[in-house]
């Protein structure tokens, strides 16, 4: 089977921590899982394809019908086959279509039987010579990808010492506060906490009734359109977009097509998810969320085995309050929709994940993924493949690349994912309230510890809701793709140019800062914008303007000579430096202003330690600044 068209879950996996102090009501903690590196192949499924017809409507579906007869009976399946010395007895084959896709033009479509691997390849080709038919794939799974659970150390006891007042927020949610690997929430907080904002989350659905998290869910919808992978008494899809369970007994899978698989418990994936986002905050309970008052709308396309990709490219739409046949418009469409999904092999995005993207891009949503837990490059996964979505990588609690994360120029921005065992517990995992049964939900709960670019993901979504709750006019996505990159805190350890993670560490406050904060106009010297710090030897790359400026300050050593250099990219920039005030085009020490070009450098040797502050001018992108003592 070939990885290069196998689709998985980019998840993590577990690792169970033990025993610990309950919060009021009793919510104890309870698993931490670590990163696991996606396979290199997963289960590929011959029953269900997807096909996208040349025309679209009624007309379109019945003429398929007869499109899939017709190639049924070419590829010489639609008569029984009685065993022979080399293959097994066959019966006939069918198609029928299944269903329409909300994208135009998409059907997924069903055989009787699953196909061999000679069979699927003969029935496709017969489809794709069609001249009504312009494209066939593989309905395939994702896969969630766990590791075997094991026990790690207890926690005693520990009151909360910080705002918010959660009590598990100082001791367990370093990705918020740490002043090198977290998020600056706090400071964020004074700005936006996501109010009006819906966050879609595109995952297993969140547990119905989570005391910690249930006030900020919106009825949302399970896609799911298999029984076995729903764990519903029916194929059919149902409101709600509740997690029942992904849980999955011994070859439970082999039913749809996987090979043997061992025994799993529910891994609550999508709770924890949505809990980053917008975990019910300040009510002494538990844990935060980053953007707390915007709200979730769980849309379930993943459980037992996986989840279709047809299933999934429908939720898309279907968050964004585009129409799904047989399904209620959406009453509250997602402004931004969190997908930790990814595939768990090379895999160029598939048309109709772009369709759907393109579409969900016009309506004004912004699609935040995470980058895959492979250690390769993000530009040739899926969704990291797609245009028109933001990739988020994994970075540690030190500020470094998490190991297991995919990297390379798609990557856009890094952001708390954990580094597993490295990093110890807790601070190589990020942590949020989960469900406690390993089966079908229960009313009990526990404090559960994930590590994955899965997790990262949703840092980077409920901050695009923090921007959009307060900004005067909505971003786009690539607005928001570029504000986020720009506003980057620099990775406090280098990295290596040859496994990059975006423009730097996700930095909720600055972010917003320059989101609320009008650019200066070129004519205003007087004007100051807010002000990023450059870590010695740290390039911040990615940087972009349109004609605004950007402050930047650095901390110098006295006697040792100090370069400023800006390179790279696109457009024209000029640089003005002063120690110890705001540099204006008019007022500076020191400047570089070569005509047309991106490349600037500055030298100065301080007399004492002091703070130098950069001023960029121009219209320019990609950029990279840099300070070198």
């Amino acid at each position: 089977m070939s990885s290069s068209n196998t689709l998985a879950a980019a998840l993590a996996a577990v690792l169970f921590a033990g025993s610990a102090q309950a919060a009021s009501p009793s919510i104890a903690q309870g698993d931490v899982r670590g990163p696991v590196p996606q396979a290199a192949t997963t289960a590929e499924l011959g029953q269900r394809f997807i096909v996208k017809t040349r025309a679209t409507g009624t007309q379109a579906r019945s003429q398929l019908s007869t499109t899939l007869s017709s190639a049924v009976a070419r590829s010489g399946m639609q008569r029984a086959r009685a065993a022979s010395a080399n293959a097994p007895a066959r019966s006939a084959v069918s198609a029928k279509v299944l269903r329409d896709m909300a994208v135009p033009g998409w059907h997924v479509v069903q055989t009787s039987r699953r196909l061999s691997d000679s069979e699927r390849a003969i029935f496709v080709d017969e489809l794709k010579a069609d001249p009504s038919v312009e494209s066939v794939q593989v309905d395939r799974l994702y896969q969630r990808l766990d590791e075997a659970s094991v026990r790690g150390p207890a926690f005693a006891a520990a009151a909360a010492s910080t705002t918010p007042n959660d009590p598990a927020y100082a001791r367990l949610q370093w990705n918020f506060h740490n002043p090198v690997g977290g998020v600056s929430a706090e400071q964020g907080w004074s700005r936006s906490t996501g109010q009006g904002v819906v966050v879609a989350v595109i995952d297993t659905g969140v547990v119905k009734d989570n005391p910690d998290l249930a006030a900020n869910v919106l009825p949302g919808y399970d896609m799911i359109t298999d029984r076995r992978v729903s764990r519903r008494d029916s194929d059919g899809r149902a409101p709600g977009g509740y997690d029942l369970g992904d849980w999955v007994e011994a070859d439970y899978c082999t039913a749809l097509g996987a090979p043997g698989n061992a025994p799993e418990p529910s891994s609550w994936h999508g709770s924890h998810v949505a809990g980053t986002i917008a975990q019910v905050t300040n009510n002494n309970l538990a844990t935060a969320g980053l953007a707390y008052e915007a709200k979730v709308l769980p849309v379930r396309v993943l459980g037992s085995c996986g989840g279709f990709g047809s299933d999934i490219a429908d939720g898309m739409l279907w968050a964004a309050g585009l129409p799904v046949a047989g399904l209620p418009t959406n009453p509250n469409p997602a402004e931004v929709i969190n997908m930790s999904l990814g595939s768990g092999g090379p895999d160029t995005c598939p048309q109709m994940y772009q369709d759907a993207i393109d579409q969900i891009n016009a309506k004004g949503s912004i699609i935040v993924v995470a980058a895959g837990n492979s250690n390769a490059n993000a530009g040739t996964y899926t969704m990291s493949s797609c245009n028109g979505v933001i990739s988020v990588g994994a970075s540690r609690i030190n500020g470094g690349r998490a190991s297991y994360s995919n990297y390379g120029s798609r990557v856009d921005i890094a952001a708390p994912g954990g580094g597993g065992d490295i990093d110890g517990n807790p601070g190589g995992y990020i942590f949020q309230v989960v469900n406690a049964s390993a089966t079908a939900p229960t009313g009990e709960w526990q404090i559960g510890g994930l590590a994955g670019t899965s997790m990262a993901s949703p840092h980077v979504a409920a901050a695009v809701a923090m921007v959009q709750s307060v900004a005067t006019t909505p971003f786009t996505w690539s607005g928001m793709r570029e504000l986020l990159r720009s506003s980057a805190r620099p990775f406090p350890v280098a990295i290596p140019s040859t496994t990059p993670i975006g423009a730097g560490i996700l930095d909720v406050d600055m972010l917003l800062q320059m989101a609320t904060t009008p650019p200066c106009a070129p004519t205003d010297s007087s004007c100051v914008p807010p002000t990023k710090t450059l870590t010695n030897k740290v390039e911040m790359r990615g940087l972009g303007s349109q004609g605004g400026d950007a402050l930047y300050s650095f901390q110098a050593a006295a006697g040792k000579p100090v370069s400023f250099m800006t390179f790279g990219g696109t457009g024209n920039v000029a640089m003005y430096v002063a120690a110890g005030r705001v540099p204006t085009s008019s007022s500076y020490d020191v400047r570089s202003s070569r005509a047309g070009s991106t490349t600037q450098t500055v030298r100065v040797t301080p007399s004492g330690t002091t703070t130098y502050y950069v001023r960029l001018s121009g219209s320019y992108s990609g950029l990279t600044v840099v300070a070198r003592q």
